[in-house]
């Protein structure tokens, strides 16, 4: 198994201390980009190093190799999701509004952040087998995971979501509708033969999907 070091410690206030972070966050910078960009495969350490304006040995420093470094830039951008779902973390005293709000958030979040997407396809196409090596992987479906269930609790405290819901299935569903529209909207888009990139047209999808939750999660979700 890869030794990782995107731990390496960078601790102290002073000014080495601090140039020590910069050139690391400039590699992590710099490697999301070209990893985005050319794919794991593509994604050289002297193509990474050229962008980040520093040495190879650096990037050997601080991740250990080039696994280690994408490693690092899967578990960085899934912290950013992270930190910026936190922030907007909806109240689930109001459950409906608050599943509504999940679903706004993920839709966004994918359709802003296109390197997020065109990583994690990348990550895909080698079967997970980077992030299956990080031993934070799980930590970052649990904080989503956890603030569903406590909607859905409070539904269903409320009489207004059925109780036999699991909150990992409902995620799923949230995410994988908002997920696959801006994965594929290209190729959706060619085959469909209407744009599926515009605010019209993600708008209305984001109401399909808050639709579909909303009709898997309530007691009195009416049939079509």
């Amino acid at each position: 198994m890869t030794q990782l070091k995107q731990g390496k410690p960078v601790r102290g206030t002073g000014v080495r201390e601090a140039a020590a972070q910069a050139t690391r966050d400039s590699i992590l910078r710099a490697a999301t980009k070209v990893f985005a960009r050319y794919g794991y495969d593509g994604g050289s350490v002297e193509k990474i190093s050229q962008t980040a304006k520093t040495y190879d040995r650096m990037i050997y420093y601080y991740f250990g190799n080039k696994e280690g470094l994408f490693i690092a830039v899967l578990e960085d951008i899934y912290q950013r999701m992270d930190d910026a779902e936190a922030k907007f973390a909806p109240d689930p005293s109001d459950p409906v509004e608050a599943l509504k709000t999940v679903v706004r958030f993920k839709v966004a979040y994918y359709r802003k952040n296109p390197d997020f997407i065109t990583l994690l396809n990348t990550e895909n196409l080698h079967k997970g087998k980077h992030v299956s090596k990080s031993p934070r992987a799980r930590e970052f479906s649990a904080q989503a995971v956890t603030l569903i269930a406590d909607i859905l609790a409070v539904g269903a405290e409320r009489g207004l979501f059925r109780s036999d819901l699991d909150a990992r299935d409902v995620y799923l569903l949230i995410v994988s509708m908002s997920y696959f529209y801006t994965s594929n909207r290209y190729t959706m888009s060619a085959f469909l033969g209407e744009a599926l990139d515009g605010a019209e047209a993600v708008a209305r999808w984001e109401a399909v999907v808050i639709d579909c939750i909303l009709r898997t999660v309530r007691v009195d979700a009416p049939s079509r």
